[in-house]
């Protein structure tokens, strides 16, 4: 493995780091002196953070180093090169890595091994669910003949893209919730297997919502990936999955940061007192992507066969004292609800956008 690619010095910005996990598609980044030796490392989740806490990007990655939570352990976890690769299985195990960097006998960094390029045939140990079941009334006239999950992008369905995705991450068992025209998704998609996956279907009698179909799913032990049919995303879910298991949580819901010019001068009062007024300010919010990451026994709390929506669902987590957390969307995402959107997705593909 090249290792270059892994590298950067303690000058380099959090937005260059940033740059380099995109680069390396590995989720992590090693801070090294001018001899190659190891500072520190910088993961995908440490960045996400850093957007989430509105950290200033241009700032010395070294300031997020200081700023992040006290680490389990104090200097970053090594192996010596040459280590056989069953030793390097067991230690990733143990301490619960996905990465390891490689060290000489001068503490020199020379190589960078991964767990889910060490086992053959890995599976990312989630099951995904895609919710394909809506009208896509917005989307009329195009949806009078589809479902909108069954929209061309390209030469292939907007489905299609999804599925293919999850397939290139390790996923192969996906359930496809339907209703409105599922014969046009059962008879494209078949069981899956010409398109690399187990493909189960969950059809509704009736429209359950933004998440009742999951009342229909046999349970699962491992986490559910949910996502809504859609969505074109590069999200990594790799990164997401192991920011899900870092922070302990129950559900994970990816967000997208937004921003809106308000085109009026904004006056803030104290009482009958003008304290401040702002002329056209840009607001900032987190809104919600659409793609979740939920533990087994969150499926407890969804009522079966009824209309569900997530934002009950998450609030229902929360009342009961459920840890739900938020992961940051820094790569391409794409909500096709609109005519307009559907074209902005023709002209990403055709661009090139849609893979960055």
């Amino acid at each position: 493995m090249d290792v270059e690619r892994f590298l950067i010095s303690p000058s380099n910005s959090i937005r260059e780091t940033m740059a380099c996990i995109d680069r390396n598609a590995r989720g992590i980044a090693l801070v090294v002196d001018g001899e190659h030796r190891l500072i520190a490392t910088v993961t995908d989740g440490d960045v996400r953070r850093a957007v989430l806490a509105g950290t200033d990007l241009n700032l010395p990655v070294m300031e997020l180093i200081k700023r992040r939570k006290k680490e389990p352990y104090p200097t970053p976890l090594t192996a010596r090169a040459g280590t056989p690769a069953a030793e390097l299985i067991r230690i990733m195990n143990e301490y619960t890595l996905s990465h390891l960097p490689l060290l000489n006998d001068e503490g020199r960094v020379v190589d960078m091994v991964l767990l889910r390029d060490m086992v053959k045939e890995y599976e990312l140990p989630l099951r995904a669910v895609v919710m394909a079941g809506g009208y896509g009334t917005r989307l009329r006239p195009l949806t009078e003949a589809l479902p909108k999950p069954m929209l061309p992008v390209g030469d292939r369905p907007l489905l299609e893209h999804i599925i293919e995705q999850l397939r290139e991450v390790g996923i192969r068992r996906v359930n496809l919730t339907t209703h409105y025209k599922s014969e046009l998704i059962s008879e494209h998609f078949g069981d899956g297997k010409n398109f690399g996956v187990e493909i189960e279907y969950v059809k509704e009698d009736r429209p359950l919502g933004t998440v009742g179909a999951l009342s229909l799913i046999q349970p699962s032990e491992e986490p559910l990936l949910v996502i809504n049919g859609d969505i074109l995303t590069r999200i990594d879910f790799h990164a997401m999955l192991d920011f899900h298991r870092e922070q302990k949580a129950n559900m994970t819901v990816a967000v997208r940061e937004f921003e809106m010019r308000v085109p009026y001068g904004v006056v803030e009062t104290e009482g009958v007192e003008v304290a401040r007024i702002s002329e056209k300010p840009v607001l900032r919010h987190f809104i919600n992507a659409g793609i979740y990451l939920l533990n087994p026994e969150v499926c407890r709390f969804i009522p079966n066969d009824r209309p569900y929506d997530m934002p009950e669902l998450i609030n229902r987590l929360l009342e009961a004292g459920r840890r739900v957390i938020s992961f940051p969307v820094r790569e391409y995402w794409l909500d096709i609800g609109k005519i307009e959107d559907y074209q902005q997705a023709l002209t990403d593909l055709n661009d090139g956008s849609m893979k960055r």
